[in-house]
């Protein structure tokens, strides 16, 4: 007798899933088919910024795409030159090359970085990364990720990425070679479990690579986009980067990801890089309603405010159960359990109707939608307060 296969048979099976299929999504929570509502503090990684399914998303997309879809990137369409001012004005950065996911923005990097040392540099072409960093799954940005896991898979590896420890100074500027052309970082390591690199970091090495002549990358992949509190994590520390990397909340949902970069060092010749839906229009408008959005009068300073709300409720609730400590910036967040039972936690939040990340065995990372309520913080915090004391 042939057994019933499985309804998700046809999707590859990459990563462990629980069966459950969502719906439908509205703000800070999700419905699953059979109805049941979930409060979602993960929001795809930090991807749907405003919530799910938020209403200027939704009027971007049929309000662009009643008008032009996409008209191939050989030419522009208005949404992308929109959008690309408007990031140049908020970023001080001076162009930007749209694409369609967070890896992609990243490949464009280290692609531009190499041709600006192959130009200014005599060929110079080593990017020092970070040991635990995270760039995405692209062969190229996997090589420059600095993920244990990875050290042997999909080999040969991409050369030129060469790894320190974040926040050692001394252990870059060891590195630092005749071939080497740029630093490339996130200002706080999301998948390693929400690893700020302090500001004070930021800026010696902001310091450092000027005084060497070398450029420095920010992924600001997870930290863009208000995350943290401001626009861009590097207004932070007061500096700014000469190459940086948007993608997650830039869509508010939808695929899009966006290099930027100073005008002396966009040295990209015709034909060096480019991809079929990069910069399309209906991407675009959503880009533009999203940060629309995030920049209006107040907005930035409520997701301070709720940050420090989330904060301090972490704080009292590990006290209360004996956790470690809380660290992050804004609406990025991680609580150290201090033991490794994190996919137990996230197992039991879940059925409890509250989805949670745990990046690392012992640690909780906390991505809700920088338009959670104070009421919906609390009800999580209630929750996972519950969920904690029934693990024990």
């Amino acid at each position: 007798m042939t057994m019933p296969q499985s309804p998700f048979a046809a999707l590859m099976d990459i990563t462990p899933r629980p069966p459950v299929v969502f719906a439908d999504g509205r703000g800070s929570w999700l419905y699953d088919t059979t109805g049941k509502r979930y409060l979602d503090l993960v929001q795809g990684w930090a991807v749907t910024c405003l919530g799910h399914s938020p209403a200027p998303v939704l009027k971007a997309l049929t309000d662009q795409a009643a008008r032009l879809i996409n008209c191939s990137p050989a030419f522009y369409n208005e949404p992308a030159v929109r959008l690309a001012q408007a990031l140049t004005r908020v970023s001080g950065l001076d162009q930007v090359f749209f694409a369609n996911s967070g890896a992609e923005a990243n490949e464009g990097a280290i692609k531009l970085a190499r041709r600006w040392g192959e130009t200014h540099r005599g060929g110079a072409y080593e990017i020092i990364t970070t040991v635990n960093g995270f760039h995405g799954r692209t062969l190229a940005t996997m090589s420059a990720s600095g993920k244990e896991a990875w050290k042997t898979l999909f080999e040969p590896k991409v050369p030129g990425f060469p790894k320190v420890p974040l926040g050692d100074l001394a252990a870059v500027e060891a590195a630092i070679t005749d071939s080497t052309v740029a630093v490339m970082l996130e200002p706080i390591q999301g998948e390693a479990g929400v690893i700020p690199a302090g500001d004070a970091y930021l800026r010696g090495l902001r310091e450092l690579t000027e005084k060497r002549g070398l450029l420095l990358i920010l992924d600001e992949i997870q930290t863009g986009m208000g995350r943290t509190g401001t626009m861009f994590g590097f207004e932070h520390a007061g500096i700014r980067p000469d190459i940086m990397t948007l993608g997650k909340g830039i869509g508010g949902g939808v695929p899009l990801a966006a290099l930027l970069a100073r005008r002396e060092v966009s040295c990209f010749q015709h034909g060096d890089q480019g991809g079929t839906f990069n910069g399309n229009a209906l991407m675009c408008a959503v880009g533009s309603a999203v940060l629309a959005e995030i920049a209006a009068p107040g907005f930035l300073e409520r997701v301070q405010a709720a940050g420090a709300r989330l904060w301090a409720g972490l704080e009292a609730l590990s006290r209360r159960h004996g956790l470690g400590g809380v660290r992050g910036q804004g609406l990025l967040l991680a609580l150290d359990l201090g033991r490794p039972v994190g996919p137990q936690v996230v197992e039991t939040a879940m059925a409890e109707g509250l989805l949670l990340n745990a990046p690392r065995p012992d640690t909780l990372r906390f991505m809700p939608a920088l338009t959670i309520t104070d009421a919906e913080i609390d009800q999580a915090l209630a929750m996972l307060d519950a969920v904690v004391a029934k693990i024990g």
